[in-house]
């Protein structure tokens, strides 16, 4: 607000009442006055809300006061959600009535609510009178004065995200404000930003990508940002970039290849930036957006862990295939994998790298990141090879999940829900690529009858996207002479059967021309 003005407009959604800086900090002053009769400093206070205006204010009505929101991931049904609030030891979820009932999401409400306290922010709306909305006023003209007194320290906790555990229950990424401030201004000096840009944001904020690329940035930089609910109105977001003028736009492969498909070449005629993370970015997508629209995409890499950026493409320094360079600041080591010449496992360290991890095992206790290069280090798990130039290209991933439209699937889960479902039989769970999804979950099994509704039946709770989109029956799963499964083998067996059945199509789905395996035209 210093730098561009109290009346600089900053945040917009679907209501259309754009917000000054004025506006976001005096609604964020009043709601935090607020929320602090309800919650205990230091606290971690769930956040289930959708991407909009309100949900900002949420967030940053709860740092002000020294709460930390807790994202919750709604994607991931209701179990996924109750695991991570007894992770983070979350004893109060805010949320919308609006929001429970136009998403569809009583069902997820009602499992939440017989293990936290629901706050609804219409009911808070209720308590907030005049003398609190003029108590929130005054501070905002004031806060120059008092909040350097009050403000949290850099290193205590700004946000805990979640992502999945080997084992399919989440993990809390703990990031510190200085985690988060530290990853923009490392984008900063590597793109340039300016307060006549327009992000489109349609990222969900439980995503590290949406909560500090998406959200913060923004706010931070002076950018205007307009909040979309759901990347997955694939029609209107093209529309609303060209209503809105939009210059930026983040985006996973899934979603941006989406978009070309259904937009006109002119609706992103004023966009500057098309960054791409969270998955690799299929070529097919990267020439369809320069051919159609003229706009290179920018691909980057990073983890929830690395707050999330760990590299990216820039207008200057761009090279096709790669996700980029290193963010400035960050020590990079690549472990020696036996049987892999020109690659090797990524540890990095940075002022970027989370905080510690909140476990399953261990609820509400930090651990500290680590790794064999030593403390602060971070292990990705992921296979990459950088050249002489500093260029990233990603080989592979060690861990076993899976990464379906952006979003990580432990293999390790599907296989466990399959053994509840027929505890009896052998599973083995893999991925296979798509040019649309990124991969898909195979599920291989010694279950005679299976069938992915049965397992679905048998998984209350469990959000499709963690569900194998094909169960492969077979005699026997390929083994290794120590008694462990044989994942590679599992592997070429499965893709051996997928394209053995290409011509006559899949029991639950069918293959298209290119032979990537989906549903339907439009899922």
């Amino acid at each position: 607000r210093t730098v561009h003005g109290g009346k600089h407009e900053i945040v917009e959604d679907l209501e259309r009442k754009p917000l000054t800086y004025n506006d976001l900090i005096t609604r964020t002053l009043i709601l935090g006055n607020a929320l602090a009769k309800l919650t205990n400093q230091g606290e971690n206070v769930g956040v289930f809300l959708p991407n909009s205006a309100k949900t900002l204010i949420t967030i940053l009505a709860l740092q002000a006061q020294g709460r930390i929101p807790a994202m919750l991931n709604y994607s991931t049904g209701s179990a996924a959600m109750l695991s991570a609030c007894r992770i983070a030891e979350v004893k109060v979820v805010l949320t919308s009535r609006q929001f429970i009932e136009k998403g569809k999401l009583t069902d997820e409400a009602s499992a939440l609510s017989k293990q936290v306290q629901l706050v609804y922010l219409e009911d808070i709306a209720q308590t907030i009178t005049r003398e609190d909305k003029l108590k929130g006023l005054w501070q905002c003209k004031t806060a120059d004065y008092w909040y350097r007194k009050t403000a949290p320290s850099p290193d205590s906790t700004a946000v805990v995200l979640f992502t999945s555990g080997s084992e399919g229950t989440p993990k809390g990424v703990v990031l510190s404000h200085a985690n988060i401030l530290a990853n923009l201004k490392q984008l900063e000096s590597r793109i340039s930003f300016t307060p006549q840009d327009v992000v489109l944001n349609f990222l969900p904020m439980f995503h590290s990508f949406g909560f500090t690329v998406g959200s913060m940035l923004p706010i931070l930089s002076g950018m205007r940002v307009f909040f979309y609910p759901t990347p997955l109105h694939f029609a209107v977001i093209p529309e609303m970039a060209y209503e809105l003028k939009a210059t930026i736009m983040f985006g996973t492969n899934t979603f941006l290849a989406a978009y070309a498909k259904k937009a006109h070449p002119y609706d992103f005629y004023n966009m500057r930036y098309v960054v791409a993370g969270a998955e690799k970015l299929q070529e097919t997508t990267r020439q369809t957006w320069l051919e159609k629209f003229g706009i290179r995409i920018l691909e980057g890499y990073g983890a929830t862990e690395t707050t999330p950026i760990t590299s990216v493409n820039t207008p200057m320094y761009y090279k096709a295939g790669t996700v980029g360079r290193f963010m400035p600041s960050m020590e990079y080591q690549l472990e020696p994998i036996p049987g892999i010449q020109d690659a090797g496992q990524l540890h990095v360290k940075g002022p970027n790298i989370m905080q510690g991890y909140l476990l399953n095992d261990n609820p509400g206790k930090l651990i500290p990141p680590e790794s064999i290069y030593g403390k602060g280090w971070y292990n990705t798990g992921d296979i990459v090879n950088v050249d002489e130039e500093g260029y990233i290209s990603i080989r592979g991933r060690s861990k076993r999940f899976a990464k379906v439209s952006g979003e990580m699937v432990s293999l390790t889960a599907v296989e466990q829900l399959a053994a509840n479902a027929w505890p009896s039989a052998l599973h083995a769970a893999t991925s296979i690529p798509d040019a649309r999804k990124g991969e898909l979950v195979i599920l291989l099994t010694t279950q005679k009858d299976a069938t992915t509704q049965a397992l679905i039946t048998a998984s209350p709770g469990v959000a499709a996207i963690s569900m194998p989109k094909k169960i492969l029956i077979v005699d026997n799963i390929p083994m290794l002479a120590t008694g462990k499964i044989n994942y590679p083998g599992v592997s070429e067996l499965v893709l051996n059967m997928v394209f053995d059945t290409a011509d006559s199509g899949l029991e639950d789905g069918k293959l298209g021309d290119s032979g990537d395996f989906y549903e339907d035209e439009d899922d």
